[in-house]
């Protein structure tokens, strides 16, 4: 699988990098500007909301619309955002641009991303998913583990306005990578269903969601896990550089640390084979202990100890909950309904951003991030009960 679909796995590793290059500069660029981690944390609402509110949208789209020239779209119209933010912040100064960039790059992803699950769904249908899904994310967090270092030590020769024409770059060749790869000829036809009114699209969605077996719980437990992960990806930047006066190559190095934990766990995930509710379980619980960890705030090596715990055993519940989807959407309905469940589970991200610019202090968000994993733990003792 890997050698004949290189090209595209090549590709998303490309857009991936660019992807990781822009969440890393943004809110360490914010807080340098600022000084304060509350702006990060609201920087942060105001990328993640739309972000995650653009996924109904964007699967009612992938349902009507070939899912590849969907995931090109995104693809080339977040490089013109890039171009299009940079030439304000050139022009006209502030920190609106960087959180407008994040924002319509965000959109953008979003489209991308679902275009892309709907692609690994119906291209790669003769191997096991769990196997697609965890190569999958082996090439994203490639990107991953690069995208920090490539970031931080260009920013440390170059202005960061330099670096986000570097991740345009990698979204232009990333798109001329994907035109090389030839699995596009295996897309499984999806069988026809009747074309609805938009608000219908949403409303099927919305009951399949509610009335399928096991979606409810999943999309409260993935709650849960995106409540922690919004506050680590909100107040990282600030606990390191500020609260713990750590140097920005400290924690890039951080970040990278956090991708080849999730290589590791991802590695583990694709070659042994879990039963889904121990796969789910597991990572859930390793997630709130790292929430607790990185809440302490004793000593960096404990925050970083926590943050590892979080950032490799993510990746380990999103397989539990794309298989899940998987085993139990209709194949009709599936981009539309994707796309609300991802929407569900991620709207406590931004919810995370806000509490954080609420109630923080100064570079310390120790207090907020141990009150949301007292949130996360109470939701996973409620939903992995229920039967």
């Amino acid at each position: 699988m890997l050698v004949r679909d290189r090209a595209f796995f090549a590709s998303m590793f490309l857009t991936v990098l660019a992807d990781q290059i822009l969440l890393f500069l943004v809110p360490l660029v914010i807080f340098q500007i600022t000084g304060n981690v509350a702006w990060s944390g609201l920087a942060f609402f105001f990328e993640t909301l739309p972000r995650y509110l653009t996924f109904p949208v964007a699967g009612i789209l992938c349902d009507r619309i070939n899912p590849i020239l969907l995931l090109r779209i995104s693809r080339i119209l977040r490089a013109v955002v890039c171009l299009v933010c940079i030439a304000g912040q050139i022009a006209f100064g502030g920190v609106w641009w960087l959180i407008g960039l994040s924002a319509l790059v965000g959109v953008l992803t979003t489209q991308g991303l679902l275009a892309l699950e709907m692609v690994l769904v119906r291209a790669f249908n003769d191997q096991r998913f769990e196997k697609v899904a965890s190569y999958s994310q082996l090439a994203a967090q490639m990107g991953v583990v690069l995208g920090p270092l490539i970031a931080a030590y260009l920013m440390a020769i170059w202005p960061w306005e330099t670096v986000v024409f570097v991740a345009t770059a990698l979204f232009f060749l990333s798109d001329g990578l994907f035109l090389l790869w030839r699995g596009q000829s295996r897309m499984e036809p999806v069988p026809e269903a009747p074309t609805r009114h938009p608000v219908s699209e949403f409303r099927k969605a919305l009951h399949l969601a509610w009335s399928l077996p096991g979606l409810m719980r999943a999309i409260l437990q993935a709650a849960g896990v995106n409540l922690i992960i919004g506050a680590t990806l909100a107040t990282a930047a600030a606990m390191m550089t500020g609260f713990f006066a750590q140097s920005v190559q400290t924690y890039a190095w951080l970040q990278v640390g956090g991708a080849l934990a999730t290589l590791a766990v991802l590695s583990l995930t694709a070659h042994i084979h879990l039963g889904l509710k121990i796969l789910g379980r597991t990572a859930y619980a390793f997630i709130c202990l790292g929430a607790v960890l990185t809440g302490l705030g004793a000593h960096p090596l404990i925050y970083t100890a926590g943050f590892l715990l979080i950032a490799g055993f993510d990746k380990m519940f999103n397989i539990y909950v794309r298989t899940l989807r998987k085993e139990i959407i209709p194949a009709q309905d599936f981009g539309k309904t994707t796309g609300v469940i991802i929407c569900l589970n991620n709207l406590s991200q931004p919810l995370a951003g806000l509490m954080v610019a609420l109630f923080a202090s100064g570079d310390d968000a120790r207090a907020v991030l141990l009150a949301l994993a007292a949130a996360m733990a109470l939701l996973g003792v409620l939903t992995f009960r229920i039967r």
